[in-house]
């Protein structure tokens, strides 16, 4: 038995279908290889199939890297009939048509893993809430923590955690994809897990923006810091455990994406304190920064519970072009003074 109670995994699960031709999808699938299970990768694009096949990388997303191992790739959606575990590696906006592709083909009971860091636009929707909507007979699971998609690709140690409603499956899904380079932990905190990924993404853009700006060292630890406050506010309010918060998937990895320009978040803030247009940071061919979407929905959802969010607030008020760099530190630094931990 589990510290929990529950009955123990019963051994890793075999045959994993990787859903998502991205960086990152490429990378999971590269994972689960590792791992020694049968794993097979979908994508839409054909030209990214054949050139994983052909020659073992994946140029669009992942150039001048080798796939090792090698693994194997196809635009047909049925290679996830036979799956016993399936990650969908897709944007979070797009999951919801990915996973109805899937839905007369996956098996009933069949674990399905969202990668995606977000909130759905107009449902408010974790992604694991669009597995359940989308295909009800499967069992949803979620992978959030510190990572960039080359790192992962390139085999180099990182530490993340899968998250389920049942413990016990979260430890069956963290020892499939387990090695020695990739270090799942279990939780069955699902939701504040995937709101400690979410809402990490809108912190990372504002510290891009400071960056950007050249506000300084100063600016940017006092950003993190309170942005973090605002993200345990509303996932608390939201159900969600403050330890988890704590971990990999909230504080974890808030610190990896407000340091880096591999972040997409950070790297579209960094492009806006500048003074970049809007529309060639977030229009076609723009690099997809899931916070950009997430931010919306955040300070909608922290409205509608009394959650102050003024980091967040400011942000979606930025991409909305509602607000200009300089007035929205103003707005923030003149707000009304107030203890720390209110």
């Amino acid at each position: 038995m589990t510290r929990r109670g529950k009955v123990p995994p019963v051994g890793p699960f075999a045959r994993v279908a990787v859903l998502g031709g991205g960086a990152w999808g490429t990378a999971l699938a590269l994972v689960a290889a590792r791992a020694d299970r049968d794993t097979v990768l979908w994508a839409r694009d054909a030209a990214t199939v054949t050139a994983i096949n052909e020659t073992a990388t994946n140029p669009a997303y992942l150039p001048g890297l080798g796939l090792d191992p090698p693994v194997a790739a196809t635009t047909d959606p049925a290679v996830a009939a036979s799956a016993d575990l399936v990650i969908a590696a897709v944007p979070t906006q797009s999951l919801r048509a990915t996973l109805a592709l899937f839905a007369p083909i996956i098996r009933a009971g069949t674990p399905v893993v969202s990668a995606a860091k977000g909130l759905e636009r107009g449902s408010h929707d974790t992604p694991s809430a669009v597995i359940a909507a989308t295909l009800p007979r499967c069992r949803p699971a979620v992978l959030s923590g510190p990572s960039f998609a080359v790192d992962v690709a390139k085999g180099l140690p990182t530490a993340l955690t899968i998250a389920a409603v049942d413990m016990a499956l979260a430890e069956r899904i963290a020892e499939t994809l387990a090695s020695p380079s990739f270090r799942p932990y279990a939780s069955d905190d699902i939701v504040g897990v995937e709101l400690g990924g979410a809402l990490k993404n809108i912190i990372a853009i504002a510290a891009g923006i400071v960056a950007g700006r050249g506000l300084g060292a100063s600016a940017q630890a006092a950003l993190t810091a309170r942005g973090f406050a605002e993200m345990s506010r509303l996932a608390a309010r939201l159900g969600a455990r403050p330890s988890t918060l704590m971990g990999l998937s909230g504080l974890g990895d808030l610190m990896l994406s407000t340091a880096s320009a591999q972040s997409r978040n950070f790297s579209l803030g960094l492009g806006i304190g500048a003074g970049r247009p809007l529309s060639e940071l977030t229009g076609p061919g723009a690099r997809l920064a899931e916070g950009a979407f997430t931010a919306a929905v955040a300070i909608e959802l922290a409205g509608e519970r009394g959650v102050e969010m003024p980091i967040a607030h400011a942000v979606a008020d930025v991409l909305a072009g509602a607000l200009s760099v300089d007035a929205a530190v103003v707005r923030l630094m003149t707000r009304p003074l107030k203890a720390e931990a209110d």
